[in-house]
Parts: structure tokens; sequence; C-alpha cells
């Protein structure tokens, strides 16, 4: 089941039960994948699905942490709501001490700069890891 029919299954089943918060995000996370499916001209690739998912998710982490600073504590609660239906799409999320477990296999492989380390390493973390934090414990581990 491609995560376009899971979407649709779960947009139904939230009909039902008049959930009107999760079938707000659903509506926006489908209308997300079919946008970049219109833009790239064929339908997506799991991989693709992914990384869209990915950014819906990053673009709610990233508002509820600048609404909290601004001290709307509500529009963050908000969005950290949404930020848990995103999060459902996901793949289960890799700890730091994993991500830094992957960082020294690369490094131990041989590659000794950013861009190699990160070139290995995205790839086997995508979807699975915050950019940010992947991209701290490669400078950690390189320093």
């Amino acid at each position: 089941m491609s995560l376009l029919d899971t979407l649709n299954e779960d947009i139904k089943t939230a009909m039902r039960a008049k959930d009107k918060e999760t079938l707000s995000v659903l509506r926006m996370v489908k209308s997300a994948l079919l946008n970049e499916g219109i833009k790239a001209g064929k339908d997506l690739t799991p991989d693709e699905e992914l990384t869209v998912l990915s950014r819906e998710a990053k673009q709610r982490r990233d508002s509820g942490k600048e609404f909290a600073e601004a001290g709307r504590d509500d529009l963050a609660e908000q969005v950290n709501k949404e930020l848990k239906i995103v999060e459902k799409y996901l793949p289960e999320q890799l700890s730091a001490d994993e991500v830094r477990a992957l960082v020294k296999e690369i490094i131990a492989g041989g590659a000794s700069n950013m861009g190699a380390v990160m070139g290995e390493l995205m790839p086997k973390v995508k979807g699975k890891a915050d950019g940010k934090l992947v991209n701290e414990i490669v400078k950690e581990e390189l320093a």
C-alpha cells in the first residue's frame, strides 16, 4: 500500500471520527505529496515521498521552536500536535548514539572529510534522523 493510499484511508477515518485537526494535517501532507508529484511529472518513489514527509516535519519543528521563542505557546502547542501526526508516517527516528555509531563506522572505513562522510551517511539515515543532528555529530567526530 503506497503512502497516498494510506493517507486516503486515514483521511476517511478522520472524517468519520469528525477529527478536524488530524483531517486538516493529513490533507496538507497529501497536498504536498501530490504537488511534488505534479512538479516531478511522475509518481513519487518511496524515497521521494519520504523526502516530502521529512520536509513537512522539519517545517513544523522549526515553526514550533520559533513560536515557543516568541512566547506564543498556544501556536507552538498546535504545531507540535501537527508534528506528532506527521511523524506517524515517518520511519522510526535514530537516536544520537545510533547516528554516532554510523558516523564512526564510515570514518573507520576511510572517509576523512566532511563531504565524504556526509555523502556516505545521508542515504543511510534519510528520513530517519534530523540533518542538523547528523551534521553536528559528524563535525564532532571529525574534530
